[in-house]
C-alpha cells in the first residue's frame, strides 16, 4: 500500500521511488544540484543490502549502468547537466545495445559549468539522443515533487517495457523544493520478472549464451538493428504519449510549457481569468515521444501559441514542426538560471492578444 503524504525534497522523492521501483543498483557521482538524490541513494539503498557506488567520474558511473542493465537488473545514475554531457557516449552504448536504464537530469543553467540555478537548456541534448549515432530514448519531464516520484516510479517499467534507457528531466528547482507527497509501493526487484536476454552465468541451465553488445562491424547488420530499432520507437510515439491540457479548447493563446515554467504558466492562466481573458496551458509531459499529434490539432482550431522556457529556445521548435505553420508560435524565455514570473508571462500574453 502506498504512504501517507510526506514532506519531501524533489531529489529525495525520486531516489525513494526508485528504491520502491526496485532499482538494484545505483551509480553516481556528485554534483549541484541533485547531490541530496546521490546522498539519499547512499544511506537508503546500503541499509538495504542493494548497490551504491560513488564512481570515480560520471563516465565511470554510465558504464557502471551499462554493466548492471546487462545482467537484467534494475538500475539508475543521475546527475546535472555538465554531468549528464560526460555520459552521453555510455547512453548511446545503452541505447545501441537496448539496455533498460533510468537516467535522472536535475538540470541547471549553462553552457558551460554555467550556474547551479535551475534550467530547461539540456531540451535538445534529451529529447535528440545527446551521444553519437541514431538513437532516442524515453523523457519524461515532472511538473512537482509528487509527480518527480510517479514518474521515476514508472520510468523503470517504461525502460524494461521498451528495453531502452528513460529519462527523468527535472530542473533544480523540482529538484530542490519541498512539496507534499504520497509515495508508490515498495517491489522486492527479486519479485520482478526475469529478462530472458539478459547475460549472467548460465553452468547448469539450457539457456543460450546472451552477448549484449552495441558493436556491429558488418555495415548491413548494422543497418538491420537500427531499422528495427527504429519500429520499436514508432510504437512507443503510439503508446506513451503524455501531456496536459488546461483550458485549450475555450483560449485565445495556448501557453506550451513544461516542468517548473508550466507551473508558471498555469499560474498566469488563472490570473488572466480573473481578467476575463481566456489563456490555455499545453504541457508536454513525454518530451519524447513529444506530443505533436494533439498539438497539431490544436492548431487546426486556430489557436495561437506561446512556448514558455527557461532557456533561449529549444522547445519551441518542436512545437513548430508539429503545428506545421498552420498557426503562429511565438517565444517567451528566461535563462541563465532566472525563473520567470507569472506576471511577466501574462504580460506578454496581452501583449500578443493586444489586452
Amino acid at each position: 500500500m502506498a504512504d501517507e503524504k510526506r514532506l519531501m525534497k524533489g531529489n529525495e522523492a525520486i531516489a525513494e521511488a526508485a528504491i520502491r521501483a526496485g532499482c538494484k543498483a545505483y551509480f553516481g557521482y556528485p554534483i549541484t544540484p541533485q547531490n541530496e538524490l546521490t546522498a539519499y541513494m547512499a544511506k537508503n539503498m546500503l541499509d538495504k543490502k542493494r548497490i551504491f557506488i560513488q564512481a570515480e567520474s560520471e563516465v565511470a558511473a554510465i558504464n557502471m549502468v551499462y554493466g548492471a542493465a546487462a545482467t537484467g537488473a534494475r538500475t539508475m545514475t543521475s546527475s546535472s547537466s555538465p554531468g549528464m554531457s560526460l555520459k552521453q557516449e555510455g547512453i548511446s552504448y545503452a541505447c545501441g545495445a537496448d539496455l533498460p536504464c533510468v537516467l535522472v537530469n536535475v538540470a541547471r543553467s549553462g553552457p558551460g559549468l554555467g550556474g547551479i540555478s535551475p534550467g530547461q537548456g539540456d531540451y535538445f541534448q534529451s529529447t535528440r539522443g545527446g551521444g553519437h549515432g541514431d538513437y532516442y530514448h524515453i523523457v519524461l519531464a515532472p511538473k512537482s515533487v509528487q509527480e518527480a516520484a510517479d514518474l521515476t516510479y514508472e520510468a523503470f517499467d517504461l525502460a524494461d517495457k521498451w528495453r531502452m534507457p528513460a529519462m527523468i528531466l527535472a530542473d533544480g528547482l523540482i529538484g530542490q523544493m519541498m512539496e507534499g507527497v504520497v509515495l508508490p509501493s515498495a517491489r522486492d526487484p527479486a519479485s520482478l520478472p526475469k529478462k530472458a536476454w539478459a547475460a549472467g552465468h548460465r553452468a547448469g541451465t539450457s539457456r543460450e549464451a546472451n552477448h549484449i553488445t552495441s558493436c556491429w562491424l558488418v555495415p548491413e547488420e548494422l543497418e538491420q538493428n537500427n531499422i528495427k530499432r527504429y519500429r520499436r520507437y514508432d510504437e512507443v510515439k503510439r503508446a506513451e504519449v503524455r501531456f496536459e491540457e488546461v483550458n485549450t479548447e475555450k483560449a485565445e493563446l495556448i501557453f506550451v510549457a513544461y516542468g517548473t515554467s508550466s507551473r508558471v504558466c498555469l499560474g498566469a492562466v488563472e490570473m488572466a481569468k480573473k481578467l476575463g481573458i481566456e489563456l490555455g496551458l499545453f504541457r508536454p509531459i513525454s518530451l519524447w515521444p513529444f506530443p505533436d499529434k494533439r498539438l497539431a490539432e490544436l492548431a487546426a482550431k486556430g489557436k495561437k501559441f506561446l512556448t514558455v522556457e527557461m532557456s533561449m529556445g529549444q522547445m519551441v521548435e518542436d512545437v513548430r514542426l508539429a503545428v506545421n505553420g498552420k498557426a503562429e508560435v511565438l517565444f517567451y524565455g528566461r535563462c541563465g538560471g532566472v525563473i520567470p514570473s507569472e506576471e511577466e508571462v501574462l504580460a506578454e500574453a496581452r501583449r500578443i492578444l493586444g489586452k
